[in-house]
């Protein structure tokens, strides 16, 4: 009996979990192999050795491996266990929503080998992308297949700036009008993220009510990082816009330029303006503000974690006030997405001081924390690689170690994205009962 490798969706979106499964394999050590080209050319791998027994069959999600890149049985563990082998060629397309072909081989003790590919999409069939440039916007819009209306979801990306095209490409999938908007680092918009005026997504907000009309006038702002913190600010600043707010790893305060701002700006320049006037920032005038914490490693043999720089930053109580988002102003639910091991800085304490201050508030509308254990900072949607925990931040240009364990990683994009689905469609629900 020859052996085969099979995988029960062989081609979906990226977010559908596969079995991957082998039989016809002789009694005895075998080696799983996933290889991967990224769009923007980096090549990544991951491997496996098991245990076959008599049966000679493998069920991948079931099995431990004897050895290799993961330890654990966390489904899709080839893909999300993959390392990167080689760099990028071209990083202007690590965010494309181009299809990813994952190559699996198999080998037993005697030779005998088995071929498969696996292939995440994110761009699901009938959805349309157009990209936005009027009114001074720069983003891409995701519309999903079907007549509308559909209920719009605005997805912002961190402190690299950039348009979050893949983000909103899989909410398209799962049917919303997603428009990726970007604020800087991005075609039409400036390089840094100094002095952004929060009249630019007020104006993005109004032109997504007037033009796209979407279902009961739902409109979720969904951030990441910075983006989270822009995300909450957004909706405490204008909150008969935003219906619902999404904040992955979010801040409760808000923050100077920090390592996205102009070069000849200190840390604690001003990130964002309304009216004209910057918006105080916990960072100006601190007396605890510790800069060493933030640009050296707690050791010479680490990366940079510079999450201790963001908690001794809040000793100030006076700062701490000033900075502090008003989310209590906030005119919808909301969802908080937080990682125990966040290196870059402390998003579960941030989210569970939000969940408490709107709590005591006793907020009308539902606050639901997500707690990641053990996971890090680079929380998204599932099954993809979680390996490449310390990276060069892309605006700074410095490696920063954004925490967590790939498991634990993997595990939070899985849980955390179910979660958002979740969060979202009864968003929606409750808007069209308010009539």
């Amino acid at each position: 009996m020859s052996a085969t490798l099979t995988i029960d969706i062989a081609d979906d979106l990226i977010d559908q979990p596969r079995r991957i499964a082998a039989h016809g394999l002789t009694p005895g050590i075998a080696r799983l192999t996933a290889s991967l080209v990224h769009p923007d050319g980096s090549r990544w791998q991951s491997s496996a050795t098991f245990q076959i027994g008599a049966a000679g069959t493998l069920d991948v999600d079931a099995a431990l491996p004897l050895s290799g890149d993961w330890q654990e049985a966390e489904p899709m563990a080839p893909v999300w266990a993959l390392r990167q082998i080689s760099p990028p060629l071209d990083d202007a397309r690590s965010d494309v929503v181009a299809p990813r072909h994952i190559a699996l081989h198999i080998e037993d003790s005697e030779g005998n080998q088995a071929d498969a590919v696996l292939i995440q999409r994110l761009l699901a069939e009938g959805v349309t992308r157009r990209e936005v440039r009027e009114r001074g916007l720069s983003g891409t819009l995701f519309t999903p297949a079907g007549t509308g209306p559909h209920p719009l979801v605005i997805v912002l990306n961190g402190s690299g700036g950039g348009t979050p095209e893949q983000r909103a490409a899989l909410l398209a999938a799962r049917g919303y009008h997603a428009l990726a908007l970007a604020y800087f680092n991005a075609p039409g918009r400036p390089e840094y993220i100094s002095d952004t005026p929060l009249e630019y997504f007020a104006g993005a907000l109004a032109w997504a009510q007037e033009t796209l009309r979407p279902r009961a006038g739902f409109i979720a702002v969904a951030g990441h990082s910075r983006g989270g913190e822009l995300a909450l600010l957004l909706a405490a600043t204008f909150p008969h816009a935003v219906s619902a707010v999404i904040g992955y790893v979010p801040s409760a305060v808000i923050h100077g330029t920090l390592r996205a701002g102009r070069p000849d700006q200190p840390r604690d320049a001003d990130a964002w303006t309304l009216g004209g006037t910057p918006l105080r920032n916990i960072w100006q005038g601190n007396p605890h503000a510790d800069w060493h914490a933030f640009d050296y490693p707690a050791r010479p043999d680490v990366d940079i974690r510079q999450a201790p720089a963001f908690v001794n930053v809040e000793r100030d109580a006076r700062s701490l006030a000033a900075a502090r988002i008003p989310v209590e102003r906030i005119a919808g639910p909301l969802l908080l997405i937080s990682g125990t091991d966040d290196g870059f800085w402390p998003s579960t304490a941030y989210c569970e001081r939000i969940e408490r201050e709107l709590l005591a508030r006793q907020h009308r509308w539902p606050v639901e924390h997500l707690r990641n254990e053990h996971s890090g900072h680079a929380i998204s949607f599932p099954f993809l690689p979680t390996t490449d925990i310390a990276k060069v931040h892309p605006v700074a240009g410095v490696v920063i170690d954004g925490g967590g364990t790939p498991v634990a990683n993997a595990r939070a994009n899985r849980q955390s994205w179910a979660r958002v689905l979740a969060f979202l469609a009864a968003a929606v629900q409750a808007r069209e009962a308010q009539g």
